[in-house]
């Protein structure tokens, strides 16, 4: 997973509509008083600190792969310990109660091990909620890969399709649900009212076009959200309300 996936100024601007899957997903968690709570793929550390207001007693662990998301949660005030582990290779050094991931997975290719290697790690009873986007084929999504394969780009991102790297509800419901394992696995589209000259082109960049960035210097970034805009104001059209975002994603509850 790349260590600089996130840019946490552009992650921000849709702060309020990002942390509503969270809350959402640890909602259905019923652990009560758990010794040891993980964040899997904090990022931030702000939701972070959610779990350390909903369990005031309990050891607090986030990390994330981005050394810039961990120095910003370091500056939060909170008792939550942060630190840049990668979730393909994080091993704890005692059993997790509960362990979170929100909007990580999606970036591991080889998540669903992943997965298995949670379980493991759970003590009994133990809790595992992760939350992934589904949305990758959406028009925002479509367009991202149609501008990588035109001919102005495919030299340098002709490649770049990450196609569908998630599963379904029912695909993670067969893989969790061991024996004496009990998954809660569901969908949920949500339509976000979003605000701004092409507010779409603005939420990708805080997350989907990061790795493109990666291989382009500052002027084609520039280029490159200029050919993409175009296809996103049409995917996406204004209304006088704002701009409507549908966003599918995936939730999955576990308990061991």
């Amino acid at each position: 997973m790349s260590r600089d996936i996130w840019d946490p100024l552009t992650y921000a601007i849709y702060a309020d509509e990002r942390s509503r899957p969270f809350i959402e997903l640890i909602s259905r968690v019923g652990s009560v008083e758990p010794d040891y709570v993980v964040d899997a793929g904090c990022g931030s550390g702000e939701l972070t600190v959610e779990l350390a207001n909903r369990w005031p007693h309990a050891t607090i662990e986030g990390y994330d792969a981005s050394p810039a998301m961990i120095s910003k949660a370091r500056k939060l005030e909170t008792k939550v310990r942060f630190a840049v582990a990668d979730v393909g290779t994080w091993h704890p050094d005692r059993p997790v109660d509960v362990i979170i991931s929100n909007a990580v997975l999606q970036w591991v290719p080889e998540h669903r091990g992943v997965l298995e290697h949670w379980m493991e790690e759970l003590s009994f009873g133990g809790w595992l909620a992760f939350q992934v986007p589904g949305n990758f084929d959406a028009p925002s999504h479509v367009a991202i890969r149609e501008v990588c394969a035109s001919r102005t780009w495919s030299d340098k991102l002709g490649e770049f399709d990450r196609g569908s790297p998630v599963g379904t509800p029912m695909e993670y419901l067969d893989l969790l649900n061991d024996a004496g394992t009990q998954v809660d696995a569901w969908e949920t589209t949500y339509v976000h009212v979003l605000h701004g000259e092409n507010p779409v082109l603005d939420w990708v960049s805080g997350t989907a076009l990061r790795p493109i960035f990666d291989r382009l210097n500052e002027h084609e970034q520039y280029r490159f959200k200029s050919d993409l805009g175009r296809l996103l104001t049409e995917a996406y059209p204004a209304q006088s309300y704002g701009t409507p975002f549908p966003f599918r994603r995936i939730f999955v509850v576990a308990q061991k």
